[in-house]
């Protein structure tokens, strides 16, 4: 199952590449919603689970994206969006003219603008598109995207964007805007998370009962949405990774970046970035961000559930 497929009853031909787990729900979404869907990735074999689920495998990438109508870019960060289109094995060159570029990764808004201003210098349209929503909904198709980008870009864009999310905020007609606004969402999500995670460790450290401190928490003015999403792990003794600690130590760093070049105190990001560099440094950059209580623990010597076996 590899190679370009038959579009003769599609939506369009998409390609999606980064079938990790925000990029292989929104091939699925994608497949679900009509369109003839190739998927590369880096990993063999998350284009193998691709292929298991219906998908098509990408041959040769720069070959099997002349035909696409859009193609899905759901890398780590600018680098990597950078690399796949103007690396040395980039697909600018390949895309049609008129096609759609959706950018997914997190990014700085300068970095965004510079690959937009490239790509569209070559007759692609470019979405500054960055996704939020986890795992569960972008399998679903009901991912929230911040984007923007030019009319043509949107126009490229709408059905793929139709089919992967349920709300799609429009915040302006230049790419950077979406990036900047992602960013703001990260400051707040990291903090967030570390926020929560101090929290329940000091409840620990007080000997109380955690899953009632869960309870009285979620039903009280201090909660939050990540306290409510993530301590469930800390609970459970299980930091299978759902968002890794290495995605905050990247994104608050664009944040620490963004902000000294405006000359823009962040005191809280700043803090929160640290707990993050100390949780990758122990080795659990790969695992879940609510590995951050450990961490507390760690230092502290306070106990935590463990893994039931």
């Amino acid at each position: 199952m590899t190679g370009l497929p038959d579009t003769s009853s599609s939506r369009g031909v998409a390609v999606v590449i980064g079938l990790g787990s925000m990029g292989m729900g929104m091939a699925l979404s994608l497949k679900k919603a009509g369109f003839d869907v190739l998927g590369a990735d880096v990993s063999a074999d998350a284009v193998a689970r691709f292929v298991q689920a219906g998908g098509r495998a990408i041959s040769k990438l720069a070959e099997d994206v002349k035909q696409a109508d859009v193609v899905v870019s759901v890398v780590v960060n600018a680098a990597q969006t950078e690399g796949v289109l103007f690396g040395a094995d980039g697909i600018a060159d390949s895309m049609k003219p008129g096609s759609g570029f959706i950018s997914s990764a997190t990014m700085d808004p300068a970095i965004a603008r510079k690959l937009a201003a490239q790509l569209e210098a070559k007759g692609v349209h470019y979405l500054d598109a960055p996704i939020s929503g986890g795992a569960a909904r972008a399998a679903k198709g009901e991912l929230t995207v911040m984007a923007s980008g030019s009319p043509a870009a949107f126009a490229a864009a709408r059905a793929a964007l139709d089919a992967m999310a349920t709300k799609v905020y429009e915040l302006g007609d230049a790419a950077g805007q979406g990036a900047a606004f992602k960013m703001i969402n990260q400051l707040l999500a990291g903090v967030h998370i570390a926020a929560a995670c101090e929290a329940i460790t000091f409840a620990a450290k007080q000997g109380l009962d955690l899953d009632k401190v869960y309870e009285v928490i979620t039903a009280s003015a201090g909660n939050s949405w990540m306290f409510e999403n993530r301590i469930p792990h800390v609970l459970a003794g299980d930091y299978t990774p759902l968002s890794a600690i290495e995605i905050f130590v990247k994104d608050l760093g664009i944040i620490q970046d963004m902000a000294l070049s405006e000359r823009y105190p962040v005191p809280l990001s700043a803090a929160a970035l640290q707990m993050y560099l100390a949780a990758s440094g122990a080795g659990m950059g790969r695992d879940d961000d609510s590995s951050l209580a450990r961490i507390y623990a760690q230092l502290s010597g306070a106990k935590l559930p463990e893994r039931a076996e």
